[in-house]
């Protein structure tokens, strides 16, 4: 396991240096003036030479680039109006629009993405996989024929259009539900749970559609493998068939692809958030695109690279962990 850990570690470095090199270029390198684009719009030719000074783009490419990554490992100093600001690591850089240190407002941003996201993968993972197994279970019958028809509808409503339905419903017409703001769990446990269940609820429904009928195709799979025959031909009661041989290697996958689901939405749920109004690392994103905020966009594409990276980094040891078949390949 230590091995395994290992090689997916230098993997991790890897890849993660290559989005870095590749965001930076893009941003950077390919940009006719990336002075001007950072400066943003009214801006004057002093600030601009500023700006270029700061960022090194008066020198050659690879010496800006090392500049950038050196700056995420021990921090940076810009030169602002005059004044120093000290941009500690891992710095993300500045934004010269709103005059604040990226990685503050990504800090201040996160722990609403982070709700929304964790909140929603909650809700999608047990929703699916119980719907999934309840399909598999029923498999043709009435309540199979349900799950693919809600499922269906699920896929294919947009999120916003979700958003705004339910907001008009709960929120305007009912007035059961306050507009989603931005309440924290140690002031109002109560307050906080109802004004993030719409995102939730919007977020979860698409994943767990998805997840249902994933889950319903490997169960049917898995009940027919060999093994499980044999367990039942043993006579074995049938919820230790269900738990013990059936579920676990059905849900494996599972596994895999919420891990990936997760780890993208800690980089922001970009229409959730906007739609709803909730100032999270995926509104920053939509705002800061908007407004051309460059080392904004870079800062949350590289923050997002590492949340699906790292992400898949445990869902390899977690998957390595959970079914001894890859364990046993990967030592062979």
């Amino acid at each position: 396991m230590i091995r395994i850990a290992g090689s997916r570690l230098l993997g991790m470095i890897i890849v993660l240096f290559l989005v870095t090199l590749f965001t930076y270029a893009i941003f950077f390198l390919l940009s006719a003036d990336p002075a001007v684009q950072i400066c943003g719009k009214n801006c004057t030719p002093e600030r601009i030479e500023q700006i270029r000074l700061n960022l090194g783009l008066d020198q050659p490419f690879w010496t800006q680039f090392w500049g950038y990554v050196g700056g995420l490992f021990t921090g940076r100093t810009f030169m602002v109006a005059g004044a120093s600001v000290e941009c500690a690591a891992p710095c993300l850089g500045y934004s010269f629009q709103t005059s604040q240190l990226v990685g503050d407002m990504i800090v201040q941003r996160l722990p609403i993405t982070a709700t929304i996201a964790i909140g929603a993968a909650v809700l999608w993972l047990l929703g699916g996989v119980v719907a999934g197994v309840l399909s598999a279970v029923k498999e043709g019958k009435f309540l199979d024929r349900f799950f693919a028809g809600l499922t269906l509808g699920s896929m294919s409503i947009p999120n916003y259009v979700l958003a705004l339905a339910l907001q008009f419903i709960f929120v305007v017409a009912l007035g059961w539900l306050p507009f989603p703001q931005a309440v924290k769990f140690s002031d109002d446990p109560v307050q906080w749970f109802l004004n993030f269940i719409l995102p939730w609820i919007v977020l979860a429904v698409g994943y767990a559609a998805v997840y249902t009928r994933l889950t319903r195709a490997n169960v049917i799979d898995t009940l027919q493998e060999n093994y499980v025959r044999t367990a039942r031909a043993k006579g074995l009661q049938p919820g230790l068939v269900w738990r013990r041989h059936a579920l676990r290697p059905a849900l494996t996958p599972i596994v895999t692809i919420f891990g990936m689901d997760v780890a993208g939405l800690l980089g922001g749920a970009v229409i959730t958030e906007t739609v709803f109004g909730l100032n999270g690392v995926g509104k920053l994103t939509a705002d800061s695109i908007t407004a051309n905020d460059q080392p904004v966009i870079m800062a949350v594409t590289l923050l997002s690279a590492f949340f699906v990276i790292v992400g898949n980094m445990v869902v390899d040891l977690l998957y390595t962990a959970i079914d001894p078949r890859v364990r046993t390949g990967a030592s062979a």
